[in-house]
C-alpha cells in the first residue's frame, strides 16, 4: 500500500514512512492509494471471529509488507487489550464504551497502535530518533503520553490550550516526565494545531530533528480507529435492523475511520456527525458550504475544533460529491444547555452515566432516529469515562462518582508544563532540544 498527499504535491510513501512523517512534505494529509474490500465471509460470519482477528483483517491491507504479519498481530493484541462493552440505553439506542483503556479515553487504541508501529520501525532502523509533536483538545495528550511513555528513541511534545482541558485530563498529560514534555499554550486547540502544522514545514526544525504527529492526522492513529466500528457491528443489539452510529466529533478522525470501514464493505447504514456549537461540518451538510471558524469553548472540550483536519479525508472518500456525503452522513449540533439535558435524560433512562461528549452522541442519535422509520437502531460512541468530567457530571446528576484506581495515583502527582505564547517560542524550544 502506498500513501499520497491530499495536496498532491509530494511523493507517494509506504505505510511506515507515512507514520513517521505524520504530514506529507507539502503539508497535506496522507491517504491510501486504494481502499481495499473486505472478504464477504468476514462480514457474513463476523460473530465467529475474535476482535483481534477482525482488526488484523481490517488493517493488514493498509500496512502491507512494512510490518510482518506475526508482529502486526502482536501489535493488535497489545492495542486491543481491554473491553469494549455495548450498554443498552433504550430498545433502540445503545452506547459503545471506548474508555476502558489505560487513560479512559477512546484515543488509547490509536495511540497504542501508533506507538507500537514506530517502536518496530526503530527496531529495524527504519528511523532515527523521533520527536512526536501533538496538539490536544483533551484526551489525545494523555493517550499519547501513556502510549509512548519510556519508548526508546522517541520524545513526545504535547501542546494543549491553557485552561481548556479538564483537571484530570491535564494531570494525565503533564505528569509523566522522562520522554514526555507538556507545553501549555495561551490559546485554543486550533492555535495548538496550527503550531504543530507550522513546525512540520519549518526547514530549520527539519534540518535538526525528525518530527512526526500523533494527532488523528497520522494514518496509524486514524486508521486504527476503524476497529471500533467492526466491534459495534459485530455486537450490535438489534442485528435485524439497519444500523446507525452517532460519533461525537471534533477533528473528525473517528468518523472518517468509520466511513473507511463502510467503504471496505462493513454494512453500517448511516453515520451521524454529532458536534457541539463548533458545528462547521453539520453546517456544511446543511448548506454545502465549508466555512471554518475560530473554535469556541464548551463543556465537551475535546470537540472544540472549528476547522477539523480530517474532513478533507471524508471529502476524498466521496470524491467531493456532496450528494454522496449527505447520503451516508447527517449532522447534529448541541449547545451546553442541551448537553446538560442530555446527561440528565440518559441517566433517567436506566441510571446510565455519560460524559458531555457521550451526551452529544446520544442526542445526535436520538434526533436521527426520531426522523426516520422504525427499521433503524443505533449506537453512540462513549468516548471518555465520565470521571474525566466529574465537575460537570456530578453537579448535573447530584451524585458522587468513584475515582478509578488507575487515576488515583496520577492525581497525586505534580503538574509539569512549560508556558508557550506563540510559534516562535515553540520553534526555539524544539531547536534547543
Amino acid at each position: 500500500m502506498k500513501y499520497y498527499s491530499l495536496n498532491n504535491n509530494s511523493k507517494d510513501v509506504s505505510f511506515l514512512n507515512a507514520v513517521k512523517n505524520g504530514l506529507a512534505s507539502d503539508r497535506g494529509l496522507y491517504f491510501p492509494k486504494k481502499i481495499p474490500l473486505l472478504s464477504k465471509d468476514l462480514i457474513k460470519n463476523i460473530k465467529s471471529f475474535s476482535n483481534h482477528e477482525i482488526a488484523f483483517n481490517a488493517i493488514e491491507p493498509y500496512v502491507g509488507k512494512d510490518i510482518p504479519n506475526e508482529r502486526l498481530k502482536r501489535i493488535i493484541e497489545e492495542t486491543l487489550s481491554f473491553d469494549f462493552p455495548i450498554i443498552p440505553i433504550t430498545n433502540s439506542i445503545s452506547s459503545l464504551e471506548l474508555f476502558h483503556g489505560p487513560t479512559l479515553a477512546f484515543k488509547d487504541v490509536g495511540a497504542r497502535f501508533m506507538a507500537r508501529c514506530l517502536a518496530y520501525a526503530n527496531e529495524i532502523k527504519e528511523t532515527k530518533e523521533l520527536t512526536v509533536l501533538v496538539a490536544t483538545s483533551g484526551d489525545t495528550g494523555g493517550a499519547v503520553a501513556d502510549g509512548f511513555y519510556d519508548v526508546e528513541g522517541i520524545k513526545v511534545v504535547i501542546l494543549y490550550p491553557k485552561g481548556k482541558v479538564s483537571p484530570i485530563q491535564e494531570k494525565q498529560l503533564t505528569t509523566f516526565g522522562k520522554n514526555i514534555t507538556a507545553l501549555e499554550i495561551n490559546g485554543t486547540f486550533d492555535d495548538c494545531q496550527d503550531m504543530v502544522k507550522s513546525a512540520f514545514i519549518d526547514s530549520e526544525i527539519k534540518e535538526k530533528s525528525t518530527l512526526t504527529s500523533a494527532n488523528s492526522i497520522n494514518i496509524a492513529r486514524w486508521l486504527a480507529q476503524m476497529f471500533y466500528f467492526f466491534i459495534a457491528f459485530k455486537e450490535r443489539p438489534n442485528p435485524d435492523k439497519k444500523l446507525a452510529i452517532s460519533v461525537p466529533s471534533g477533528n473528525f478522525g473517528n468518523l472518517c475511520a468509520g466511513l473507511m470501514a463502510k467503504q471496505m464493505g462493513l454494512p453500517i447504514d448511516h453515520f451521524i456527525a454529532s458536534t457541539n456549537i463548533n458545528n462547521t461540518v453539520p453546517k456544511f451538510l446543511e448548506t454545502g458550504i465549508y466555512s471554518a471558524k475560530k473554535s469556541q469553548t464548551t463543556l465537551s472540550n475535546a470537540m472544540d475544533v472549528g476547522d477539523p483536519s480530517n474532513f478533507i479525508r471524508i471529502q476524498e472518500i466521496f470524491n467531493n460529491d456532496l450528494f454522496k456525503i449527505k447520503k451516508s452522513i447527517s449532522g447534529s449540533y448541541f449547545n451546553d444547555s442541551e448537553t446538560i439535558k442530555g446527561i440528565k435524560e440518559v441517566f433517567k433512562k436506566n441510571k446510565y452515566i455519560t460524559d458531555p461528549h457521550g451526551a452529544i452522541g446520544y442526542l445526535g442519535l436520538k434526533s436521527f432516529l426520531n426522523l426516520t422509520r422504525e427499521d433503524f437502531s443505533g449506537i453512540f460512541l462513549g468516548t471518555a469515562h465520565p470521571i474525566k468530567f466529574a465537575e460537570t457530571v456530578e453537579s448535573t446528576l447530584k451524585i458522587k462518582m468513584d475515582i478509578p484506581e488507575r487515576l488515583k495515583s496520577i492525581l497525586e502527582l505534580n503538574k509539569k508544563s512549560i508556558q508557550i505564547e506563540n510559534y516562535n517560542q515553540l520553534k526555539s524550544f524544539l531547536l534547543d532540544r
